[in-house]
């Protein structure tokens, strides 16, 4: 790949190019904070379905795919909304009927998995969830791991540490590579190349672009090359590891943009109400995200007054004074 190309594009065809019906898809971000949420409703636009989904921790972006029936198969960490959702609904409403396949993984294995397929090796050591049943209790069968390939044998496995006594850790927990087929994150700043310039926390946003075969990276500000190159140390991921380029302002709404805008607790109070009965949500999916062609369209709907309700302080990177009942 020409690392020097023009990479933007539009959501629209972005998503129509390189996310597809069975794909094993990952999306970044951490609760309420810098969900690809357009990229998530286009991808529900699209009718997309039978995803295979990671993520870290996540929580607006995975429980709306789930909710609109994207997903098949999930393997996460932790999939809840702060205060609005501590556990999501749409999810838990799918795990309790059986709808998707859940596997799941401590926080810091999501992120040695994506890690490790950023490395390009097929495993990483840990000690984390010795003891729990974490390693007891898998989400998918060894029945549904013959029938997948993709999927590894095992969830993971415990073995003895092969250097005997050494580093104090008699066992080792092995947790499988992630190697998806695309990754989507929304981050603050980005180049018409793919340079990617994140403020704040990354979470594992990182290691999930380097993971995937194919990243689509949706951006609030697109700037100048130049501008990234002035401190090429505040930059995370290279341009030669996106292949799309998105400038979508807002867009990680209803959840937050660090130094950009806060989430919208008015928005995720709302949804919480709608996901709780289905009727509601099928109603809310119509309405906010079938009735709309973009994600300005949503933010039309939503308006200017509490848009600028959310939008951050410059001193705090946050909303100061913003009602977050």
């Amino acid at each position: 790949m020409n690392i020097s190309q023009d990479k933007t594009t539009s959501l629209s065809e972005a998503v129509k190019k390189l996310v597809f019906s069975g794909c094993h898809l990952s999306i970044g971000g951490f609760t309420v904070s810098r969900n690809p949420m357009a990229a998530v409703y286009e991808i529900i636009r699209q009718r997309i379905s039978n995803i295979h989904l990671y993520a870290h921790s996540n929580g607006q972006g995975v429980d709306e795919l789930i909710g609109a029936g994207c997903v098949s198969r999930l393997e996460i960490a932790y999939a809840g909304s702060g205060r609005f959702a501590p556990t999501c609904v749409r999810f838990k409403k799918a795990a309790q009927s059986g709808t998707i396949a859940i596997e799941d993984y401590s926080n810091y294995q999501m992120t040695l998995r994506f890690m490790a397929g950023a490395m390009g090796v097929p495993f990483l050591p840990t000690r984390s969830s010795l003891g729990t049943d974490i390693i007891e209790k898998w989400g998918f069968s060894r029945q549904m791991r013959a029938e997948h390939p993709r999927l590894p044998d095992q969830k993971l496995r415990v073995m003895d540490n092969p250097f005997g006594s050494w580093g104090d850790a008699p066992k080792l927990v092995l947790v499988p590579a992630i190697n998806c087929d695309v990754t989507i994150i929304h981050v603050q700043k980005a180049d018409r190349e793919g340079t990617v310039h994140m403020e704040g926390l990354t979470f594992s946003d990182v290691e999930q672009a380097k993971c995937a075969k194919q990243v689509i990276v949706t951006c609030e500000n697109l700037v100048a090359s130049d501008v990234l190159k002035a401190s090429p140390d505040q930059n995370q991921i290279p341009s030669f590891c996106v292949d799309a380029v998105v400038h979508v302002p807002f867009g990680a709404y209803p959840t937050a943009c660090y130094r950009y805008y806060d989430y919208d607790p008015a928005y995720l109070n709302a949804y919480r109400k709608s996901a709780e009965d289905d009727a509601r949500y099928k109603a809310y999916l119509e309405e906010f995200i079938h009735g709309v062609t973009d994600h300005q369209g949503l933010l039309d709907k939503i308006g200017n007054g509490q848009l600028n309700a959310i939008k951050a302080d410059p001193r705090t990177g946050y909303a100061v004074g913003l009602d977050r009942r």
